[in-house]
């Protein structure tokens, strides 16, 4: 019998080691890529929102104030009427907590056929404090022409926990405003024939101009010739060229490109969030920065005399005063050229927080240094 050699692991190890970087360089763009569906939409496939007007019933006490809230008294009345019970002699004697008037939301999908069921949103009109356990009545959904759409009804879920005493409350999420799922049904359809067009035209969410290229290169690239044209930074226009609308919109979907970003850099004043980008860049700049803190702590002392003294009981204030004019912040200098990581460890290293730091942000592009666009919301 002939035996075959095995070379040894060790042996092995120096050839991978080397071959490692160049399948890292290899595989580094491909992770970079992303599929055409993930960054594009196809034009005229897209949601349509319908709102509704209704009323929630059989919560227990937390409904409106019919005495406060006239819609939904005039709702409830209304709603009597059509089936058959007449309370406008009493109407003054309406007084339930037991009924809520809400506004109902939802996005009809693209191509959603006559009978099948969408999500709705219920979200409390008047003051009503809790929504858990009510039931939505039938309530048409109207889109942006008026017409009716779909038509909702079912229990709403709030997911929230509100629990009241005597002294107190506690109130977890919000109880106002619920879901119910595949509470809808579609009555109508919003007419849209896929296949009928000689182009498509897709639409990037990000529009840019070069990722738009990029796109039709590379279905250019897949179909063998130039069928995709970028007409503008946010469209590239297909020919079908009698070819299958939904088998070669299966194929364009699947394709990957690297998308291009601008440098831009995103502060949420509010949170104190900031978000930047990777091509983000500094010029050579000088950073100090520092704030004079002053902490007044007041520390009262109550004095007890002796017995035997006579004298009376006293609170005797005491108050400590503290400055910190945080000496030990430095000039710091970031080169020119500084990636995103370089300036977050700069300012990292100078003791920034958050909210110093959209300062330092705000102030280093007034300087003309940060080469990006600072977006403030």
């Amino acid at each position: 019998m002939r035996m075959r050699r095995r070379l040894p692991m060790l042996a092995l190890l120096p050839a991978l080691l080397a071959a490692l970087p160049a399948a890292l360089l290899a595989a580094g763009p491909a992770l970079a890529q992303v599929r055409i569906k993930d960054i594009a939409d196809v034009e005229g496939m897209r949601e349509n929102q319908l709102v509704g007007y209704g009323l929630v019933v059989g919560l227990n006490g937390t409904g409106d104030k019919l005495r406060s809230s006239v819609f939904t008294r005039q709702s409830l009345i209304g709603v009597l009427e059509r089936l058959g019970v007449n309370t406008r002699d009493q109407e003054r004697q309406l007084d339930t907590r037991n009924v809520a008037a809400v506004m109902v939301t939802a996005n009809l999908p693209a191509f959603a056929r006559t009978g099948s069921r969408i999500d709705i949103s219920v979200s409390a009109l008047g003051d009503a404090t809790n929504l858990t356990g009510g039931m939505l009545l039938v309530t048409p959904l109207l889109a942006a022409d008026g017409e009716v759409y779909a038509v909702a009804q079912g229990p709403v879920v709030t997911g929230a926990i509100s629990a009241r005493g005597a002294a107190g409350s506690v109130t977890r999420g919000v109880p106002t405003a619920g879901r119910i799922a595949n509470g809808a049904t579609v009555e109508r359809e919003v007419p849209f024939r896929f296949a009928s067009g000689e182009r498509l035209r897709l639409s990037l969410r990000n529009p840019d101009l070069t990722t738009a290229r990029r796109i039709a290169a590379v279905i250019n690239g897949s179909a063998g010739s130039s069928v995709a044209t970028a007409t503008d930074p946010r469209t590239v226009s297909i020919a079908l060229a009698g070819r299958d609308a939904i088998g070669f919109l299966a194929q364009i979907e699947q394709l990957r490109v690297t998308p291009d970003q601008v440098a831009r850099v995103v502060i949420e004043e509010a949170s104190g969030t900031i978000v930047m980008g990777a091509n983000v860049r500094l010029s050579t700049v000088a950073i100090a920065q520092g704030n004079l803190t002053i902490r007044i702590t007041e520390t009262p002392q109550v004095v007890q005399p002796n017995a035997l003294a006579g004298g009376q009981t006293a609170v005797v204030p005491r108050t400590g005063i503290e400055v910190d004019e945080q000496n030990e912040r430095r000039l710091g200098i970031l080169r020119g050229g500084v990636t995103l990581e370089d300036l977050v460890r700069g300012l990292n290293g100078l003791g920034v927080g958050p909210r110093d730091m959209i300062t330092i942000l705000q102030t280093i592009k007034a300087a003309g240094a940060l080469q990006a666009e600072l977006e403030v919301r």
